[in-house]
């Protein structure tokens, strides 16, 4: 379970309308618990993908995932997650998301679709990485 601010969800939708036609991306930063994840913070980050390829992929470079590790610990938190837009498409990963994904981290994508954010889901990869679970999302004011 994670659970997360609803001023973070609209910072979220707000960067994937902002980016668009183009995928967002960031980071999610909190703390674990026993039983969750909790959301604090969203770090937004410029997709690093060459121009031809934002579109339908992101890439966060090292060295700005550096910074957000840096930034995170400054302020006692942990990244316990990642997020990105699909625009055009479902909020539900793809192929690539899985191939590409970490057990343990929660992954939220957001449907932007005419420059309207839509729905948005939390993402689990199951440890042995062979699929993606619904995460149930528990929505608080912070």
């Amino acid at each position: 379970m994670i659970t997360i601010g609803e001023k973070q969800l609209t910072e979220i939708r707000e960067h994937g309308v902002r980016d668009y036609p183009y995928e967002c991306c960031g980071l999610l930063l909190g703390r674990y618990t026993a039983e969750r994840k909790i959301v604090s913070e969203t770090y937004p980050i410029s997709n690093a993908r060459e121009e031809s390829a934002k579109r339908n992929r992101f890439l966060i470079a090292p060295e700005e995932l550096m910074c957000g590790e840096r930034y995170a610990r400054g302020r006692d938190l942990e990244v316990v997650g990642f997020y990105h837009s699909h625009p055009e498409s479902p909020a539900v990963p793809s192929q690539y998301d899985l191939e590409h994904a970490w057990p343990t981290y929660s992954y939220i994508i957001v449907s932007v679709k005419s420059q309207k954010a839509e729905d948005l889901f939390s993402w689990e990869q199951e440890s042995d990485r062979s699929k993606f679970n619904r995460e149930e999302m528990r929505i608080i004011e912070l």
